[in-house]
């Protein structure tokens, strides 16, 4: 076993501190091995030496399954080596049998959450709360490093759209090119253009309806931020005309509910509201 304090034994004793608890902090992977197991043989060092490479930040604990086997019965390992990870105290991946080193680095780089990973979860966060400007800088700064990162992308979109950053926003909605990015963004974009518009086209001495005048008047609110007074000024524009130019204050709430995700307080009160308004 390699002489570095990323490598440990483990014993039943010893693995809620050593791998449970640890697993808060850094990723542990577990490798159940036993003396006699030629495949166990192969593949130890390939982990050892992988758990003393800079390149990887995780604990690799070994555990001899003739001397624990409460722990072999309680993850139900029934042939060895098999390789457990472990992440916040929960297994978030495992393999049984002998890998080659190439494997080995495609599974660690599934389980064990990258710089970048943390810098999204951190960000994402600050959408969820609503603190848009914050989780705009946040965002821009994984940008720096990942310029075309599709998560990074969408979501700083939609800090830009709360904050009524219109223009600005369509430009990351549109290098959104592939897979659920891009869905989301053509859901956004309706939100994006209409803001666009508000700065770029829109005047005061326009010759407009007065429901034309309600709808400016509620992307102003967005405009300013307050998401919740703009919705109940598309609300009151469907009541009027449900319609209203061809759908289109149905689909900046549905931009809307995009932007603030399905769980949000925001969008559970006004798709409630919505439905009612439409059906």
């Amino acid at each position: 076993m390699g002489n570095t304090d990323n490598i440990i034994d483990v014993t039943e004793e010893t693995f809620e501190a050593d791998v449970l608890e640890r697993s808060e902090e850094v990723p542990v992977i577990v490798d159940f091995w036993a003396p006699w197991c030629g495949p166990c043989r192969m593949l130890s060092p390939i982990l050892e030496r992988l758990a003393d490479d800079p390149d990887y930040d995780f604990i690799l604990a070994k555990v001899n399954v003739d001397d624990n086997p409460n722990l072999s019965m309680e993850f139900r390992v029934q042939g060895i080596p098999a390789v457990l990870a472990f992440v916040d105290g929960h297994v978030v991946g495992n393999f049984v049998g002998a890998q080659s080193e190439g494997k080995i680095k495609e599974f660690l780089q599934e389980v064990i959450p990258s710089e970048i990973d943390e810098e999204l979860d951190e960000a994402k966060s600050l959408l969820a709360t609503h603190h848009w400007k914050t989780a705009e800088t946040a965002y821009r700064q994984i940008l720096i490093s990942n310029p075309e990162h599709p998560v990074a992308m969408i979501n700083l979109a939609r800090a830009l759209l709360a904050q009524g950053k219109g223009c600005e926003a369509i430009g990351y909605l549109q290098d959104c090119k592939d897979g659920q990015e891009l869905a989301q963004a053509e859901r956004l974009m309706p939100l994006a253009r209409q803001l666009c518009d508000a700065k770029t086209r829109w005047s005061d001495e326009d010759e407009i309806s007065a429901i034309e005048a309600q709808f400016r008047q509620a992307i102003r609110l967005y405009e300013r931020g307050n998401i919740s007074a703009a919705l109940d000024g598309l609300i009151g524009v469907l009541r009027q005309e449900k319609r209203f130019r061809k759908g289109l204050a149905r689909d900046i709430m549905l931009a809307t509910f995009e932007l603030l995700g399905e769980s949000d307080n925001i969008t559970l009160t006004y798709r409630q509201e919505l439905a009612f308004v439409l059906f």
